[in-house]
């Protein structure tokens, strides 16, 4: 993926024949590495046989549901984050100088909105804050903020399909698991700065004649002989924070897309 790394300069001329100078524009790559996501599901057949609803319907959006916890803590906390991957967006954003503590400012809006919040570091950059993340915690925090006239700066969707929006920006509330309150209460910044690429999508498969060991080789199922049948899922995705250059911040080490409101101190 390529990021713009040097800017273009414009130079006046001078006078009718003056000389017109040369610039560089450059792009430096930025790789995103596909991770394997993987895990297996085994039941016993005597349980499926017995069972008076569909085992495997239940489970499937289940192993869903728990490929899309291990992404978000990975990309958003940096929990069990493969190698390849960039620092997760918490702690860059943290490292990069980009978080303030509940607390700081009047109130929690201020702490957000104000010339010192969280949204305003994201700007300096010279990035636009399009989106927000939060534990649902602060659910309870901005219910009732208003601005100086009186209207609720924190909309909760009322209708169906219409997202939650706080400053007209989505806001949404990962209700699977991945949040971690105890690092950040909330993100803001540029979402199409985070990538996520997948190389495969998830992918399912039936065994009922593997062995299954532990990195030991221990092992810990035998289907055949046990009379077991086990599901697969696996997946490969890819992460990536693209951090480009940017008239307002030529510093890459202070720079970054993204904010955080961390817990008082």
């Amino acid at each position: 993926m390529p990021v713009l790394a040097a800017l273009a300069t414009a130079y006046w001329v001078d006078g009718d024949i003056g000389l017109k100078q040369t610039t560089e524009i450059a792009w430096q790559n930025m790789y995103l590495n596909a991770e394997e996501l993987a895990v297996i599901v085994p039941v016993p057949q005597a349980v499926l046989d017995d069972a008076d609803y569909d085992i495997w319907g239940e489970v499937r959006p289940r192993l869903v549901e728990a490929f899309g916890r291990a992404i978000d803590a990975a990309a958003l906390f940096g929990t069990n984050k493969p190698a390849s991957w960039p620092a997760a967006i918490v702690p860059a954003a943290i490292a990069a100088g980009h978080s303030v503590a509940l607390g700081t400012g009047a109130d929690i809006a201020d702490d957000i909105g104000g010339a010192n919040g969280i949204m305003a570091k994201v700007e300096a950059d010279g990035f636009d804050v399009n989106t927000f993340w939060g534990a649902t915690s602060v659910k309870a925090l901005l219910r009732g903020l208003r601005t100086a006239e009186g209207a609720l700066i924190f909309q909760p969707s009322m209708v169906a399909n219409t997202p939650t929006t706080l400053y007209g920006q989505p806001l949404e509330f990962p209700g699977n698991g991945a949040w971690d309150d105890t690092q950040a209460l909330l993100v803001c910044g540029d979402r199409t700065m985070g990538i996520v690429g997948i190389r495969q999508d998830i992918q399912i498969r039936v065994l009922d004649q593997a062995v299954i060991t532990d990195a030991g080789g221990a092992i810990i199922y035998n289907l055949a002989q046990q009379d077991m049948v086990a599901l697969r899922a696996t997946m490969r995705v890819a992460f990536q924070v693209a951090n480009p250059l940017t008239n307002m911040q030529p510093n890459a080490a202070q720079r970054y897309p993204f904010a955080v409101l961390t817990p008082a101190a």
